[in-house]
């Protein structure tokens, strides 16, 4: 029998079109130049909302294990994952997440592929790491146009083939990358992994690797971008799983690392035995062969943090609209309004500033301000959205109460998954120290970043003023390498005013200007000033559910 009627719970957020309830994607996705995939990217937002947010919960519930030997003492060295994380793969691959720029390169394509990344990036954030890596290696195996044409058809193709067997047997594959060494970490210069030539030297060149990686995310990639050190210094080298003869290659791993968040996707340490290598790009050029699958990881950061905000906002919004307190909801009360709309208000910069940032990559290629511009604007923007992520998905799991603690919520997971994007690819640190060495080897590259922001100059006295401010904070590099995380902030912050007064909504950019250029805000989330239009900007950013 019944002991009481569950009231005043909001209907579960599912079952709705990711893009279609996200306006500022919709907006930006024509803006940016890729409004011929508006029907693509909706397709996939309407697979987003359904079957999809169950697999990327019960991929969490069940992590990948490590089968090192099998039954009989043989190494076998591969991974088990559960069904839901091959769904996820199948998808993203099967909308070309990891190769759209690349298959069919057409103007917007980058833009294209961001804003499908972003929506599926809402359901699980796990599997996009091996996507990530798949569409990041191109660039950087193209220094080798032998290997490219080898493995580029493979890295391409829409089917997702799981299958543990030799890439040439295979109707897809998936490429990964192994830089980082217990010793050093981001330093990859202090990598101890040694590569011996086998026969004959130089780009293309077969080569024997021994040493280790700390980090190898989703191991059971079909091959592997690495870094060891060559009679020249550090180089670039495709590693696969398997050796030309079809046996397996002398990549061993050893442990699966047990992370906070990211748990559906395997993270391992792995040795090579003597493992088969070819030479990718010069010989003692590592570092600049690598860093183009790097900076396509590190956009990738970006799109995956400001996903993690747009969902966190999402159930946040959502949550209040239904939910009562004291006799009203919880989206009709003053001081909630002002924190939903502040995160809102947070999540819409982020979006913004990211699908300029893919425009970039699209147009860099042709354009030399453009790819000055992605070269700097790449690293500003990763290390402002990725640290903002955790602080507002922090704050958005409260709105929801001790409903938000609790696993069924996603909100946990969120919270788990979003300190990653800041650490992957460049911790702040790093990020930061990059745009100090990219401006200080010529001012054409800071020239590239403030001609963007300067396309508002005049629009609003507190944008210029600001702006004004961190180019006389640029002008002294006295101890700027202690100033630096202030100084790219205020550069980010910039961006995001730029942007959002020349393309925002009205009521968005005002907000964005009076609390984040000025001193009219406090340290936390919901410290809006009373002037904004909390109502406008909080219902840009709640999702309506198809019955609503």
């Amino acid at each position: 029998m019944p002991t009481h009627e569950v009231l005043n719970q909001p209907p579960p957020l599912q079952g709705y079109d990711l893009f279609a309830a996200d306006r500022v994607l919709a907006e930006g996705l024509g803006r940016e130049g890729a409004g011929w995939a508006e029907e693509r990217v909706r397709t996939l937002g309407r697979l987003a909302g359904g079957e999809a947010l169950r697999w990327g919960f019960e991929a969490n519930t069940h992590p990948p294990v490590l089968r090192t030997h099998d039954r009989y003492g043989h190494r076998i060295d591969e991974v088990e994952f559960h069904p839901a994380w091959h769904e996820l793969l199948r998808l993203a691959v099967g909308h070309e997440l990891h190769a759209l720029p690349w298959r069919d390169p057409r103007p917007g394509a980058h833009v294209a592929r961001a804003a499908l990344f972003f929506v599926l990036a809402q359901v699980e954030a796990g599997h996009g790491c091996p996507i990530s890596m798949t569409y990041s290696a191109i660039p950087a195996l193209r220094a080798e146009p032998e290997l490219a044409a080898e493995w580029q058809p493979r890295f391409t193709s829409t089917a997702y083939d799981p299958r543990f067997i030799p890439a040439a047997e295979k109707t897809g594959a998936l490429c990964g990358m192994a830089m980082t060494e217990k010793q050093g970490g981001s330093d990859v210069r202090a990598n101890t992994t040694r590569a011996v030539a086998l026969r004959g030297r130089g780009p293309g060149a077969e080569y024997e690797l021994t040493g280790h990686k700390w980090f190898c995310s989703a191991p059971m990639c079909d091959a592997f971008l690495v870094l060891a050190q060559a009679e020249k210094g550090l180089s670039c080298f495709l590693l696969p799983r398997f050796l030309p003869d079809g046996t397996r290659n002398r990549f061993h791993l050893q442990r699966l690392k047990d992370k906070l968040g990211n748990r559906s996707n395997a993270s391992s340490e792995v040795e090579f035995d003597r493992a088969w290598a070819r030479m990718v790009g010069e010989e003692g050029r590592g570092v600049p062969t690598i860093i183009e699958m790097v900076n396509h990881t590190r956009l990738d950061c970006v799109i995956g943090s400001a996903a993690a905000m747009r969902q966190a906002v999402a159930q946040a919004t959502h949550h209040c609209a239904y939910r009562a307190a004291f006799g009203k909801l919880l989206a009709d009360q003053p001081l909630m309004r002002n924190v939903l709309a502040d995160l809102a208000l947070e999540s819409e910069a982020a979006t913004t500033a990211m699908l300029r940032l893919a425009r970039a990559y699209d147009q860099g290629p042709a354009d030399e301000t453009q790819r000055l511009f992605a070269r700097l604007a790449t690293a500003v923007v990763k290390y402002w959205v990725c640290k903002r992520g955790p602080m507002l998905v922090a704050e958005a799991l409260e709105c929801l109460g001790g409903n938000g603690y609790v696993e069924e919520s996603m909100m946990p997971r969120l919270y788990r998954e979003a300190p990653l994007l800041s650490i992957w690819e460049g911790s702040g640190n790093v990020m930061c120290l990059d745009v100090l060495r990219a401006m200080a080897r010529g001012p054409e590259v800071g020239e590239a970043f403030f001609a963007e922001v300067d396309l508002a100059r005049g629009a609003d006295r507190r944008l210029d003023a600001f702006v004004g401010r961190v180019r006389a904070e640029l002008g002294d590099f006295g101890a700027v390498e202690m100033r630096a995380r202030r100084v790219v902030e205020h550069m980010a912050l910039a961006l995001q005013g730029s942007l959002l007064v020349r393309h925002g909504d009205p009521a968005v950019a005002e907000a964005f200007l009076a609390s984040r250029l000025t001193d009219d805000h406090g340290l936390a989330f919901g410290t809006l000033p009373a002037s904004v239009d909390f109502g406008r900007i909080i219902e840009r950013a709640q999702p309506r559910l198809a019955a609503a």
